[in-house]
Order: structure tokens, then sequence, then C-alpha cells
């Protein structure tokens, strides 16, 4: 009776969690086959987008965080091929949708904030037709009601209606930047990519904009995934973190937890690269070496050489993720191994 009762309790708590969940990567991996090789950019990676929350994916430059996502859309370029996984999206496989339905989400129940706003703006057209054209491919209204919707957007970004009939160039980093926002939230979606959307701004503007970007988040209960390499950036939109390292998810939880408690050296690494103002005494500490190169993955732990607590079985073997608790789960054979012995003493 006892156990019927577990299993009955698990199965609700799961279920729970399958409907609150708006998108579910599992197993995912991805690679590029290039002239100069393979390279093995996702390895094997699973995450959740609850609805209406936000997940920031964090990591160095070539972690992968950038493939991952564009492959939840769709837009890998044509060296790229997904070779395992799947992407669920509101209970359907986006890997094996059809071409035309996955151009009807994307833009439209799915955005994406670029790094690069510029570059992801046609320059001989003015921002306000911009926004309109996203309206007006997926939704059934004139160009006027489109126009008119887009001036809209702009003053939820907090930009004058005035500024609709204006060119790109004529607009500043920042400014430039929450006209993508405008595209990306035009058709109201259900999720929105934003692809290190700061990086190219100064601290101020930063500021500004991720303010922005939370309140239009609340608003729209859109639910978010928010790609960076500054770990400290990220409690500002999200409630989730993951940290990605050489295709792998290393550690991932609620921020609460992993910024309270980091347990993999690599996320500690990473915590202590970042400047404490409230104490400058504080000596930054460098992560030492070079993350590998993805054409030349090991076995064994992707951190291995830059450990400072690697075992020797880590050389050669693959350590895979364990719940710390239901909001916490690392992967590193010393909290594995940790587990494991907690296991064997509880028989």
């Amino acid at each position: 009776m006892t156990i019927s009762t577990i299993n009955e309790d698990d199965n609700q708590e799961e279920q729970k969690v399958k409907n609150n969940t708006i998108l579910s990567i599992n197993d995912l991996s991805v690679e590029y086959r290039t002239l100069e090789g393979t390279v093995y950019a996702v390895n094997g990676i699973s995450l959740k987008v609850s609805k209406g929350k936000a997940l920031g994916i964090v990591g160095e430059t070539g972690a992968g965080k950038t493939t991952t996502v564009l492959t939840v859309l769709r837009l890998l370029p044509k060296q790229g091929f997904i070779t395992n996984g799947e992407i669920f999206f509101t209970q359907s496989n986006l890997l094996k949708l059809p071409k035309k339905k996955m151009e009807k989400i994307r833009g439209n129940q799915i955005s994406m904030i670029f790094q690069d706003p510029m570059s992801s703006l046609n320059p001989i057209f003015t921002v306000g037709d911009q926004i309109a054209e996203t309206i007006k491919i997926h939704n059934k209204i004139s160009w006027n009601e489109a126009q008119k919707k887009a001036r809209e957007m702009l003053k939820a970004v907090e930009i004058s209606t005035d500024r609709a009939d204006e060119f790109p160039h004529e607009f500043s980093g920042g400014m430039i930047q929450r006209v993508m926002i405008a595209i990306a939230l035009a058709c109201q979606p259900h999720l929105i990519i934003a692809d290190e959307p700061t990086t190219a701004l100064d601290v101020t503007i930063q500021t500004q904009v991720l303010t922005l970007m939370k309140e239009l988040k609340k608003k729209y209960n859109t639910s978010m995934i928010f790609i960076t390499h500054d770990l400290s950036i990220v409690p500002e939109l999200c409630e989730e973190v993951a940290v990605m390292y050489a295709g792998r998810i290393l550690e991932k939880g609620v921020i609460q937890e992993i910024y309270n408690n980091p347990l993999h050296p690599y996320t500690i690494g990473l915590f202590d690269c970042i400047p404490d103002f409230d104490n400058p005494e504080k000596n930054i500490r460098p992560i030492p070496g070079i993350a590998p190169s993805p054409k030349t993955l090991s076995k064994g732990c992707s951190f291995y050489s830059r450990c400072s607590v690697r075992m020797d079985k880590c050389e050669n073997n693959m350590p895979y993720l364990v719940s710390i608790n239901t909001k916490h789960q690392v992967a590193c054979f010393k909290f594995i191994e940790s587990k494991a012995n907690k296991g064997n003493k509880a028989k």
C-alpha cells in the first residue's frame, strides 16, 4: 500500500512537471561536418523550459549554446547534422515537423533575438515596416493593421511611435536591440530565445535592456531561453540556469541553488572570474588552461585537463548528471560517488 502511494505521488509530480513544460530537449547531439573534420558541438544534452519562466544557458564561447537554440528553430547551417535527440514544443517534436509547419512556428510561436541586431535588420526598410512584415506573415490582417500593431510594439519597448519611419542606421545599439525585442514579441510568442542580446551594449544600456526584457516577459507571460557567457547578469532575468561546457551540461538547477551552492569545479571557476564590487580586495582567479577542441573531445570528462579536483577515473569516463536535490543537478564523479556511497549505506 505504501509503495503504491509513493508511485502515485511520483507519477502526479511527473505529470505536473510535464504539463508545466513548454520546451523539452532530450539527449540532443549535433555535429558539424567540415573539410577540416567533424566538430562535435552538442553532445547529449537534456533541458526543460517551464511555462512563463526563463532558463539561462551559460558557458564560454564554443560551448554549444548557440548551436543548441539554432537546432530548436531548425536553423542549422548545411554543415550541421542532428545525430540524436528529440525537441518537444507544446507536445510536438520539432525535429519531425514538415518544413511548412516549422515555418509557421518560427517567428510566431518561437522567436529569437540575435546577438548582433544590425546584421539581423534590412538597412533599406524602416523599422516600422520590418516589424509590420513579421506581424503580417503570421496574421491574416491588412498592411495598415500590421503597421498600427507595429507602432504599438515600438511603444511597448519604450520607443516613440514617431520613429517607426526611420531606418536601422538612425538608431543607437541599445535602441536597435529594443526594435529586435519588438519584432520578437510582435506575434506574442510562447517562447523567446535571446542569444547574448546585451553583449555588444555598454553596462548602462545593458541594464536597461535586461529590465525591459524582464518586464515584457512578465507582461506577456512568455517563456525564455537566455544565452550568455556572463553569470553575473543571469539572475536579473532567469529562474533557472544551465552551465554548458564543450557541448555538455555540467550543472543545472534553480538560480538560488546554483548561485548559493555551486558544485562543479567549472561553475565555481566561472564565479571566481566575476569581480566582487562589495569586496574589491578579492582576487579574480581565472580558470587555468583552455577549453578542448570540439573536434578532438576525449572519452572522459571534458573539463579534466583544467580541473583541480580531478580523479583518475575522470580521464576516460564521462560523468553523468546526478541530482543533489530536486532543484539541483551536477555532472561530476565527486558527487556521483558520494551519492553511490550514501545509497550503499542506506542498504
